[in-house]
């Protein structure tokens, strides 16, 4: 027989002279409790199966009002910290028999939007959403319609949008602290993109650390405007140059560490012996570079399953409440990167 067009439950019906209502309910597994006999289902299952039957999953799903789907919005699917939690996203929705739609926003904020227009329009029954800038009035418009959805990565303080993030404050307070423990005053902050809530935190964190031992912060070393790694690379090379270099670099995010890296190399200086770095958000990478590096570790697996499972709560409440945030704990992992200096070969006159 040909099977070239497509087996409908109509074909099914047709040659097996059941109706379609009988031959869906068997194959959605319903037999026993529609009382249909074991004979009747074995039937229509291997027929089913012979005709290469695939049933119309979207159909079915506007016809019931549950696809049974979840949309995925990340910046940068390259970036091994979006793609660890894309796969802890979907390895999660996948114990509660959904699928993902995953966008790519390509950092872009038009892209986000028009991504989040894609998805509602599709029908998903949740979005997880790590936005790329300061803009949430498109998000607050899906909570507000009852759609489940959960920030992640970042928050808005201001908006009512559930999330969950690291602890950005902790981490950086915490590696700005190590590097002051080690001996260095001056320390250049790569950051990212400024005004959003990790970047934001992180800055706040790398203040106070400095505060707090009584080393004035230095507004020109707190340089660069993006999480990427060119941005890491530029502002390496600019920082390198000064007369009055740093003695350590902190990069806000792995991308930038891996630019200053680039950077450090074009200059033929050294990690640890003439800068050491720390970057925040770990990659098992970072073991096996000429130099390990140390880093503030993101727990990945833990932000991508708990979001998924604020979804499924919203999903099953069916009810708005008020917006829960998740803030996770990060760890400092020390490795190779970071010199010990003598605090005493500094002047105050250098960090003015």
């Amino acid at each position: 027989m040909d099977h070239s067009s497509k087996t409908t439950l109509k074909t099914l019906s047709s040659k097996l002279g059941f109706s379609e209502t009988t031959i869906s309910r068997v194959l959605n597994g319903k037999a026993e409790k529609y009382r249909i006999s074991k004979k009747t289902a074995d039937i229509i299952i291997q027929s089913a199966k012979d005709l290469n039957f695939t049933p119309n999953i979207l159909a079915r799903g506007l016809r019931l009002k549950k696809t049974h789907t979840l949309g995925l919005v990340i910046p940068d699917i390259s970036n091994p910290f979006f793609a660890s939690i894309a796969r802890s996203v979907e390895r999660e929705a996948r114990k509660f028999g959904y699928s993902i739609i995953l966008c790519d926003t390509e950092e872009n904020t038009n892209i986000e939007i028009k991504s989040v227009q894609l998805l509602r329009g599709r029908n998903m029954e949740g979005l997880v959403v790590a936005p790329v800038g300061q803009t949430a009035s498109h998000l607050e418009d899906v909570y507000n319609a009852g759609l489940p959805i959960v920030i992640i990565d970042r928050c808005f303080p201001n908006k009512n949008l559930p999330y969950v993030t690291s602890d950005n404050y902790q981490g950086a307070y915490e590696a700005i602290s190590y590097l002051i423990d080690n001996g260095h005053r001056r320390i250049a902050c790569i950051q990212g993109l400024e005004n959003t809530s990790p970047n934001n935190d992180r800055i706040r964190g790398y203040k106070d650390a400095l505060l707090n031992n009584h080393i004035p912060y230095v507004k020109s070393i707190i340089v660069g405007d993006s999480f990427g790694e060119l941005n890491g690379y530029t502002e390496a090379k600019i920082l390198l140059k000064k007369k009055d270099r740093p003695t350590a670099i902190f990069a806000f995010s792995n991308l930038i560490s891996l630019g200053a890296l680039k950077a450090i190399e074009e200059e033929n200086l050294s990690v640890p012996e003439d800068i050491s770095i720390v970057a925040f958000d770990d990659q098992p990478y970072f073991d096996h570079l000429a130099t390990p590096m140390s880093s503030v570790a993101q727990q990945h697996n833990e932000i991508g399953q708990i979001a998924t499972k604020i979804i499924f709560k919203q999903i099953k409440s069916k009810t708005s409440s008020v917006a829960e945030g998740v803030l996770i704990p990060t760890k400092l992992i020390k490795r190779a990167s970071v010199k010990r200096i003598q605090q005493s070969i500094y002047h105050e006159k250098e960090l003015a």
